[in-house]
């Protein structure tokens, strides 16, 4: 099981709404589509971009379905299935695993500060009850909680639990994971603005919302670093730092959706209490995207 990993380019898909916010499948699905055939080598629903703390269950288990049913095994899937509870994430995590997904992706959500044990014993409940593989995934800054490279030590012990989402930013923590870790678990940046940086660390892929919009550039960045090209990894970051710095400042399933509207594409609405960019915002994001497809 240690064995099974993810590379390259995962893609995360919006969510998108219509006008009377529900879910809109049939776009899901169009959108979703663009990704494949634009080469993400995987994808990741029910993530940050696709707003699954905004979702309810039946929402949840239609994304996961429709994405089983587009994909029909031309990539792998990592569906989110994080929630508050254990018994939820359980109940979503045999969910995914029942439609067809590849592997899962949780990150322990809570109100209040879990501890470590609390932490580990939430992930092995999980992993108890599916046989598929798990990602960790560590985001100070949306769970309220940064899980340690000891703690993850903890986690990965578990079986099943076998790839790391490491977004804290810190690329410090990606060397040590990469020292500590070597084969025997992947990890994967979630940081946008760390691409490079994180894949010389050694990251196995990068978990991203930009190939909705800059495809071509993401994936060359990874081709780039798979040849060992540095000076052409590096002018292919640079040429993208901007809007991965744009996207995570401005919030993923916001600053996409205005991306692929100004791009001449239907990304749906948003559901509150998100709103769309302003006018300035969306001005400075046509700037940007404009910049891009100049060079």
């Amino acid at each position: 099981m240690k064995n099974t990993k993810l590379k390259g380019i995962i893609a995360y898909p919006i969510t998108p709404f219509d006008t009377n916010e529900k879910v809109d499948i049939s776009l899901y699905k169009q959108l979703l589509e663009r990704l494949i055939v634009s080469g993400s080598h995987a994808v990741a629903p029910l993530g940050s971009t696709g707003v699954m703390p905004y979702l309810n269950d039946e929402e949840k288990e239609a994304i996961t379905e429709a994405t089983v049913e587009q994909v029909k095994g031309r990539v792998p899937i990592l569906a989110g299935v994080s929630n508050l509870t254990t018994e939820r994430t359980i109940y979503h995590a045999k969910a995914a695993e029942k439609a067809g997904v590849d592997a899962v992706m949780i990150i322990p959500m809570s109100y209040w500060k879990l501890s470590d044990d609390e932490i580990v014993k939430h992930y092995d409940a999980v992993a108890s009850k599916i046989s598929i593989p798990i990602m960790a995934y560590n985001n100070p800054a949306t769970a309220g909680i940064d899980m340690s490279p000891a703690l993850l030590k903890r986690i990965l012990e578990i079986p099943n639990v076998t790839m790391i989402k490491e977004s804290t930013g810190d690329v410090q923590r990606m060397h040590y994971l990469k020292k500590e870790f070597g084969e025997n678990a992947a990890f994967y940046n979630g940081s946008n603005p760390l691409a490079l940086s994180a894949f010389a660390a050694g990251a196995s892929g990068w978990c991203t919302a930009a190939p909705n919009l800059i495809p071509e550039l993401n994936i060359a960045l990874y081709n780039a670093v798979q040849e060992n090209d540095f000076q052409e990894a590096q002018k292919l970051f640079y040429k993208q730092i901007n809007l991965l710095r744009f996207i995570v400042e401005k919030g993923l399933p916001r600053a996409i959706k205005a991306g692929l509207t100004i791009q001449g594409i239907d990304g749906g609405h948003l559901r509150k209490p998100l709103e769309p960019l302003t006018e300035r915002e969306s001005s400075d994001l046509s700037s940007i995207l404009n910049l891009i497809s100049s060079n």
